[in-house]
């Protein structure tokens, strides 16, 4: 088992997009109100007092779409200043990111991923359900004009919608220093869907691009669970994050928070969560805090989804938060 350290905060619920692999068509939210989301000063305290002393040190921000978040660059600022941070990275769909990203940059972040599942206008709409996405490529550019490095593209692979698009997103890593992240699709947000169109595997998309390209192993890696390839001479790389086709619970390195303070140990396993906000909100001390925490960590290896053999049956496992709400 990995050393837990990657903390993976969800600042927001809510999204200005409607990606079909997130979210239902037509379903409807119960997002969280403003005043039980955990306030910046409440992440600040739990990050400083709780989860650093703990030996977290690598901190991804998170949605829904987090660059909604009020205040954001000033919790960025906050968290990059933070003894202890070593790592920030966010995770955006970078629909505000073109006016977002030197301010973001200047306040600490340096890391960022993008999503990014179709290089075509039309297909880029049916799965995100926005006309946006030369909004999202002026963002793109901006955040690369600012600095950030890595910076990294997620395409959640959709067999049917945008699987013919591989061998042009992997093109993206070609000439510009861009990571992309090619994402198995998971029962998380739209089982209906799921179960309909299914999943292309890894090795699939690994075979296809060494066909068109050659493709070689990167010693490259990064704090989550792809395998980093390359296509020889490409000054980017390509990630491969397979969590329907193999299992890395071995090595799991990460605890999600939610926007109202739930701590969950594993993303496809509802179990074990507790309750941070609560507790903070009730006058337990950091002390105490840090003990809940700690004992979520040592059962944090039974509680990771492991049914490495027959992969994920949608009827084995009811979410009561989509992707959105649980922050990826």
């Amino acid at each position: 088992m990995n050393t837990v350290d990657y903390l993976r905060i969800s600042l927001i619920d809510r999204c200005n997009f409607r990606c079909t692999y997130c979210m239902p068509e037509g379903a409807e939210f119960d997002y969280i109100r403003s005043k039980e989301m955990l306030t910046n000063d409440e992440l600040i305290q739990l990050l400083r007092e709780v989860f650093i002393p703990l030996g977290f040190h690598k901190f991804r921000l998170t949605g829904g779409e987090p660059l909604l978040r009020k205040g954001l660059v000033d919790l960025v600022r906050a968290i990059s200043s933070l003894p202890g941070t070593e790592d920030l990275a966010i995770t955006t769909n970078a629909y505000l990111l073109e006016d977002m990203a030197r301010p973001l940059y200047e306040a600490g972040l340096r890391r960022i991923n993008i999503s990014l599942d179709s290089l075509d206008r039309n297909v880029f709409r049916e799965i995100t359900g926005r006309d946006h996405w030369q909004k999202v490529w002026q963002g793109i550019l901006a955040a690369h004009e600012v600095g950030f490095d890595p910076l990294k593209l997620n395409v959640v692979v959709i067999p049917g919608v945008n699987d013919r698009e591989v061998l042009d997103l992997a093109a993206l890593s070609i000439d510009r220093a861009w990571h992309v992240r090619f994402i198995e699709f998971m029962p998380i947000g739209n089982t209906e869907l799921f179960a309909h169109k299914g999943w292309v595997d890894s090795a699939t998309l690994r075979a296809k691009i060494s066909d068109r390209f050659g493709l070689l192993e990167s010693n490259c890696r990064g704090n989550g669970p792809a395998d980093v390839f390359q296509i020889p001479d490409a000054k980017g790389t390509l990630g491969f994050i397979s969590q329907m086709s193999e299992c890395f619970c071995d090595r799991c390195n990460r605890v999600r928070l939610s926007a109202d303070g739930w701590l969950r140990p594993c993303l496809l396993n509802e179990s074990g969560q507790i309750d941070l906000k609560t507790s903070l909100r009730s006058g337990q001390d950091d002390v105490a805090l840090r003990q809940q925490v700690r004992e979520l960590l040592n059962l944090k290896a039974e509680i990771n989804f492991k049914e490495r053999d027959r992969g994920i049956k949608t009827s084995d496992q009811t979410y009561t938060r989509t992707m959105s709400q649980i922050g990826g």
